[in-house]
């Protein structure tokens, strides 16, 4: 006959279970008086679950190295760990550990890309916030499968490169940004828009470098649309678009304002010598100024001149431009301070 176990032994075995199930919870949930004196882990691109909690051991993030595995094998995370750099505290628990390895709750940097901006003042700002030279920007913004991929007929990505406000992991390389970037702008690219490539009979490609030079051109919202109709009206009568950012991009840096002799510039994008858009876009634009560029206004207007306010007074012939011309200059020396004197 089998041995009964004695009551004090069963008791003892309770007692033990007891003991470990306590231990075990603690581990899974934290230390209540872990400091915040956080360490620095960095977990790999690619790094196995035994790999990073070798690491967090190694930092002593975690006690037991099995028992973290077995945890994370138990809620289905074994395989979902994300890469990055991530500060935390030992003692935080595997709970918390694990939360923010899978949900990738690392060390974040931040980089704004406005609209209008080009890869002249993307490249820098990119390779700073990522503390990476900004030679590897050029060559991620100039890779050959995403040219490919997207059919851009120059060899660089401009004006496909989203404008936004990015997190980026710390160790995000320059591929991987702009890879991010791309991503976004393929995200923000709406259905309808390709019905209205169709119905315009343009490429992507036409409508960004629009949308670009749309970009740059207006400081109300509300004249997106009618800036566009310009310019498509000039591409259809065969007339220079003679837009100054075009010849701005042109220019080997960049410049506040276009002089007369900017307009010599020899380059395919100069549009004061190229008839029709430029071989491509000039900037990054957003979704506002895609929308104007794929919905130009129904307007017959061929020529504009900025207010002084940044708004822009529209005409239909060259005869009624140089009047507004005339008519913005000479408000413009009313107002000034020596007209008064």
């Amino acid at each position: 006959m089998p041995r009964r176990r004695s009551p004090i032994r069963r008791l003892a075995l309770l007692a033990a279970g007891i003991v470990i199930g306590a231990v075990l919870m603690s581990e899974v949930r934290g230390s209540a008086d872990a400091d915040g004196s956080a360490a620095r882990v960095v977990i790999p691109r690619g790094a196995s679950m035994r790999a990073a909690a070798d690491s967090l051991a190694a930092h002593d993030i975690i006690g037991s190295t099995r028992l973290f595995r077995w945890y994370a094998s138990f809620r289905g995370n074994a395989r979902a760990i994300k890469p990055g750099t991530y500060l935390l505290p030992p003692g935080a628990g595997y709970a918390t550990v694990l939360d923010a390895l899978v949900n990738g709750k690392g060390i974040m940097t931040t980089v704004v890309i406005p609209e209008g901006f080009d890869l002249r003042d993307i490249t820098p700002a990119l390779a700073k916030a990522l503390n990476v030279p900004e030679d590897s920007v050029r060559a991620a913004v100039t890779d050959t499968a995403w040219i490919n991929q997207l059919a851009v007929p120059v060899p660089s990505l401009e004006g496909y490169l989203f404008p936004a406000t990015y997190a980026f992991p710390e160790g995000t390389t320059a591929r991987e940004a702009v890879n991010a970037m791309i991503e976004r702008f393929l995200d923000a690219w709406k259905p309808e828009w390709d019905a209205r490539l169709q119905a315009l009979s343009i490429t992507r490609h036409d409508a960004l470098a629009m949308a670009s030079i749309v970009e740059k051109e207006a400081r109300k919202p509300e004249e997106r649309p009618i800036i566009s109709a310009v310019y498509w009206n000039r591409v259809k009568a065969g007339m220079l678009l003679q837009a100054d950012p075009t010849v701005q991009y042109a220019l080997p840096k960049h410049v506040g304002r276009v002089l007369y002799k900017d307009l010599e510039v020899e380059s395919k994008y100069n549009t004061y010598k190229h008839t029709g858009l430029p071989p491509g876009p000039i900037a990054s634009p957003g979704a506002a100024s895609i929308e104007a560029a794929l919905s130009p206004a129904d307007v017959p207007y061929l020529f504009f001149v900025a207010r002084a306010d940044g708004s822009h007074q529209f005409t239909r012939t060259f005869e009624e431009h140089t009047r507004a011309i005339a008519q913005i200059r000479s408000a413009a020396r009313a107002t000034s301070p020596q007209s008064s004197r």
